[in-house]
């Protein structure tokens, strides 16, 4: 039986709003994380994720 990988699904939940650093404050990715998305491969969706996660847990300290 051949192995095949789960591709990396988009985190966004539809509440797009950029903060004054063009991070995106429903799913926590760059502009240009979101804007290369669909051209890298899921290596590097994995990597936007991981950033996307320390932005996020960034975000919650500072409230």
């Amino acid at each position: 039986m051949p192995h095949t990988k789960k591709m990396v699904n988009s985190p966004c939940v539809k509440n797009c709003c950029l903060n004054k650093h063009d991070i995106c404050l429903g799913c926590f990715r760059s502009l240009d994380e979101i804007k290369l998305w669909t051209l890298v491969n899921d290596q590097q969706r994995r990597q936007f994720l991981i950033h996307a996660e320390q932005r996020k847990k960034e975000a919650l300290n500072e409230e």
